[in-house]
């Protein structure tokens, strides 16, 4: 029972007091079952569902990315969503975000299978201008060299190129860093070699967004205004995280339908800028690499061509 009156509320986001009523027992219940429920269900399944990987594990992520996506050296694709929910009392603005909402902010990194690797919850919403990447374990973990990421090796067919990081792939609001491959800015203005390169990245990326999506509509309490405490919040983003990989497990990485319109009729906010864009020589001289072996030697046939 205890388990089946926590997923009613991960899987709708009614009140305390709706499910109350529908199982006949306390909303103070109800209030000690699900935080109890969600917490057992991380730990429980965390060590075999979204264990932290090593550099073999990495490895294997890049050779799966470059199978399925085309991108290779690719570790996973990096997002932000804000978890909308009521401000805690005495709160003041901490959770108050760029949408003018309430949130907290889950940073996750996702594999070639849409399954999340690496999530980082329970940053303010009002921290999402910055300092949520830097502040992350992630982020403090891959700027320290501490992920243990296989080491730097050449692209297929590029030995002329040197050998080049592991990179993760994101959007324009991320920093350009060696290890973090954003797209060059700008709509206009772009070569056609740089629109390639962006056109490669976002394909790519693209498993982040439909990650978001699947989970999204599978615990739709996250498409709701949650009223509840925000550790209670961070509990339930983890332990529904840890599930969507238990399912994803029967799903044999399969794409949805169409790539990038996974039903969303209410998305998930993103998040705005992550830090400065202040990229360095290497993280340029590293992007460069990339877009000139996707236009080369890594071209595809269906990338842009004029």
């Amino acid at each position: 029972m205890q388990f089946i009156i926590a997923c009613r509320f991960l899987a709708t986001g009614d009140s305390y007091r709706t499910i109350a009523s529908s199982f006949r027992v306390g909303i103070s219940t109800v209030s000690q079952i699900i935080p109890q429920v969600v917490t057992v269900i991380w730990e429980s399944l965390v060590e075999e569902f979204m264990p932290v990987p090593g550099a073999e594990e990495w490895r294997s992520i890049a050779e799966e990315f470059e199978e399925r996506w085309n991108f290779p050296l690719c570790c996973g694709a990096v997002d932000g969503k804000h978890i909308q929910m009521k401000a805690p009392p005495n709160s003041g603005s901490l959770y108050f975000n760029y949408k003018l909402h309430h949130s907290l902010v889950l940073l996750a990194v996702v594999d070639a299978r849409y399954r999340f690797r690496v999530i980082d919850v329970g940053g303010y919403g009002r921290t999402s201008d910055g300092g949520i990447f830097a502040n992350s374990a992630f982020g403090q973990a891959l700027r320290a060299g501490t992920l243990d990421l296989p080491p730097n090796q050449h692209l297929p067919g590029a030995d002329h190129r040197g050998s080049q990081p592991h990179v993760f792939v994101a959007d324009e609001v991320f920093p350009l860093r060696p290890y973090l491959m954003r797209p060059f800015p700008g709509r206009g203005g772009l070569t056609l070699e740089q629109r390639i390169f962006n056109y490669r990245l976002s394909r790519a990326r693209l498993v982040v967004e439909d990650a978001f999506g699947i989970w999204s509509s599978q615990w739709r309490m996250f498409r709701t205004l949650l009223e509840i405490h925000p550790e209670v919040v961070e509990k339930c983003v983890k332990a529904t995280c840890v599930l969507h990989n238990f399912m994803r497990m029967s799903a044999d990485g399969r794409a949805p339908a169409f790539r990038g319109a996974v039903e969303q009729e209410e998305p998930l906010p993103g998040v705005r800028r992550m830090g400065a864009n202040n990229a360095t020589r290497d993280a340029l001289n590293t992007r460069d690499v990339f877009m000139a072996h996707f236009c080369e030697e890594g071209a595809v046939p269906w990338q842009p061509a004029e």
